[in-house]
């Protein structure tokens, strides 16, 4: 996607954005959810609005026909502009999975589902929807149907607006991802795992890996609930931070993980992604246990390159295609 295109396209989101926050006195992402809302209509629907602002409004609109854009390239310019939005946003659950991840993740649904015509997928904390939107996006001819659910209204309003403007089929809940879902066992989960203490103590009673006492980690209970919410053989990538595994109660996650799934792989994604090393985290990729379902022979365990190092990519590809042709040719 050139730069230019993405700057007219971010620019579009942006400018629109700035004249309705400054209309409807409220935050720039909430305005960046209107912005998206008119241009899916094809029309100014806040009545609110005056006349001169909706004259301004549809004069930036009619700068750029977003119809003529690629689904990648409007999630990549709507993707900066909540980028930018988020820098105001307070709250720590507002953060998003960074492009090059999402776009990684994208590609390895690919590979674990290329026997599938059709393909279910659910996250369970969606956010946004840009995890959710890029990995939809990185399988063409494919009948998808997708479902997300995050317990944040503004979330939820910018990845439907995420959605229409890419035109994906998702169905979208706003609840608490781990309460009981309308959904039915998927192919696919994928998710940024929240990473954190969860607030509520009688539903973290309903799972195996509440913790013994005080309050349960967020990311292992959202483990278990994927694991709920997918058909026998499906697949599950969790964005997981890697001190997990060190954690004390890690052992309890790994005895959930043995009895219910295998590992198919833990990619380990480069520390300079990361603002704080602590922070790092991999992508982990099981599969459900089923009837006729069998562990790989070995679990694809790579430490991944600056995505930037194109050469040190493309050998640590190399590996990673081979894996996965391994596989096909051992069933």
């Amino acid at each position: 996607m050139s730069i230019t295109k993405l700057e007219n396209t971010f620019s579009l989101f942006d400018t629109t954005a700035q004249i309705l926050q400054e209309e409807l006195d409220c935050t720039y992402l909430e305005a960046l959810a209107e912005t998206a809302e008119n241009l899916f209509h094809g029309a100014v629907i806040q009545e609110e609005v005056s006349e001169v602002t909706k004259r301004r409004l549809e004069k930036e609109y009619s700068k750029q026909n977003l119809t003529s854009l690629q689904k990648e390239e409007i999630r990549k310019g709507f993707q900066l502009a909540i980028l930018k939005g988020m820098k105001d946003a307070v709250q720590a659950n507002h953060q998003m999975t960074p492009d090059a991840i999402a776009m990684f993740m994208g590609y390895l649904v690919g590979k674990y589902t290329s026997h599938l015509q059709q393909l279910t997928m659910l996250d369970p904390a969606i956010g946004t929807g840009n995890l959710l939107t890029a990995v939809l996006n990185h399988q063409p001819n494919k009948k998808l149907e997708a479902f997300g659910v995050d317990v944040d209204d503004l979330l939820v309003k910018l990845a439907y607006n995420n959605a229409n403007l890419q035109e994906q089929a998702i169905s979208l809940f706003n609840q608490d991802g781990l309460s009981n879902l309308f959904v039915e066992p998927v192919d696919v989960v994928v998710s940024d795992l929240p990473v954190g203490y969860y607030p509520d103590d009688n539903n973290a009673a309903n799972f195996k890996l509440k913790a013994e006492e005080g309050h349960s980690y967020a990311h292992y209970l959202f483990i278990e609930q994927g694991l709920r919410y997918t058909k026998p053989g499906g697949h599950l990538l969790f964005l997981v931070p890697n001190s997990m595994f060190e954690e004390e109660e890690a052992k309890r996650v790994n005895a959930l993980i043995k009895d219910e799934a295998y590992i198919q792989g833990m990619l380990q994604l480069p520390e300079t992604m990361f603002q704080n090393k602590n922070h790092a985290k991999s992508i982990l990729v099981l599969q459900k246990k089923g009837i006729g379902i069998e562990p790989p022979k070995e679990a694809l365990l790579v430490n991944l390159p600056s995505f930037s190092n194109m050469q040190a990519m493309e050998k640590i590809m190399a590996q990673i295609n081979h894996w996965f042709s391994e596989q096909k040719n051992k069933k």
